[in-house]
């Protein structure tokens, strides 16, 4: 079998996602797997070299999972022939630099969400891109999420009949650090560094929704900074800037509505961390990280309301649970290899910095729909 090697530049993956999604899960894996398999006689390996500035860290990731090379130059590595891909999982105020650095040196560039803190410079990211003729890709991970999957299936099929609304509910408590450690970076509290749950989880919803559901109109949100100080890795205490709490509902263009709750400070009451429900006339489903339920109109139980009684009904016994008809591989994993064949063979690959700029605009207008208290449309990106 032929073997073609890509060089990929990993820049901040030492952080908890970048080394367990990205690094361990996903390239590290591709090769222990021998490469992205491509018919019967090719597979692309990626070669990774891992960049950050702290060299500790870096020796001591590349030490416990064997990777040969790592350095705290970016600008060496850039100018380095052998790694044409750049990846980019850095906390999100650093990375418009240095994605455009990758993109001046003539790298193909693939980066987390949100690719920027604003649309302007998002769009900037993405026309520099095409501007330079390198391939470009966004991290859009819950497309691939098993649950998810399983829910496009349904909607493929003509399950729901005509769709009516959508809910989501997001999020688990994430401690403040004072009784118990934080399990989440500190910068994602901080908004001068990046963080905002609205920047973050709106980027995921504008995706799922447009990939889906369909475009979406117009929208109204709501956020908040419910808890106002938390202890940082380092023991430190200091004041959250940014939101840990967004609340969106989405119209759509066809007219049905999306909501979707967000939010670090709630205790997990339903079946998985995502849950959304999806309601039809036909039939409703409820999609997680993993599983999916339905309960088609056929099976639908009639409850009638009466609170002086104890309720006869349990609505979780009419829900069927969809099979696994098909294996499931881990969605960051599914989309790195999609992208590396675009790189390697032209592959299609539609999830681009076009589409990383739509998710920060998502944000940004739900930001600017908090911040003046009203519904705002959401224009086209071209």
């Amino acid at each position: 079998m032929k073997t073609h090697t890509v060089g990929v530049i990993m820049n901040g993956v030492t952080g908890r996602m970048g080394t367990n999604q990205h690094l361990v899960r996903s390239v590290l894996a591709i090769r222990r797997q021998g490469g992205v398999r491509v018919g019967a006689d090719l597979a692309i390996v990626p070669e990774p070299i891992l960049v950050g500035r702290n060299a500790d860290k870096l020796h001591e990731l590349c030490a416990r999972h064997g990777v040969e090379k790592c350095s705290t130059d970016l600008d060496n590595v850039l100018g380095d022939p052998a790694y044409p891909v750049y990846f980019d999982a850095l906390s999100t105020n650093l990375r418009v630099a240095c994605v455009r650095k990758a993109i001046a040196a003539g790298k193909h560039v693939y980066c987390e969400k949100p690719t920027a803190t604003s649309t302007d410079e998002a769009l900037l990211l993405y026309r520099e891109a095409a501007a330079a003729g390198v391939k470009h890709g966004v991290v859009q991970d819950k497309l691939w999420l098993p649950g998810l999957v399983k829910l496009k299936s349904l909607l493929d099929a003509g399950f729901f009949g005509r769709i009516l609304a959508v809910r989501g509910e997001f999020g688990y408590w994430v401690f403040d650090g004072f009784r118990q450690t934080c399990q989440r970076p500190s910068w994602n509290y901080r908004k001068e560094e990046g963080g905002s749950l609205m920047l973050d989880m709106f980027c995921h919803w504008r995706y799922v929704i447009d990939n889906l559901f369909g475009p979406i109109g117009s929208l109204v949100a709501r956020g908040s900074i419910d808890v106002p100080r938390r202890v940082d890795e380092r023991g430190r205490e200091f004041d959250c800037t940014a939101d840990d709490s967004a609340y969106g509902i989405f119209a759509l263009d066809d007219g049905v509505t999306i909501q979707f709750n967000s939010s670090w400070c709630t205790r997990v009451r339903r079946d998985d961390l995502l849950v959304l429900q999806v309601d039809g006339t036909e039939g409703s489903a409820v999609a997680g990280l993993r599983e999916c339920h339905v309960q088609h109109d056929s099976f639908t139980p009639k409850p009638v309301w009466d609170p002086d009684v104890e309720q006869p009904i349990n609505f979780y016994a009419n829900w069927e649970k969809m099979p696994n008809n098909r294996a499931f591989d881990n969605a960051f994993k599914v989309q790195w290899e999609l992208f590396l064949a675009h790189v390697a063979l032209d592959a299609p690959f539609r999830w681009n910095l076009l589409e990383g700029a739509k998710g920060v605009q998502l944000a940004e207008l739900g930001l600017q729909s908090w911040r003046e208290r009203r519904w705002v449309d959401v224009p086209p990106l071209a």
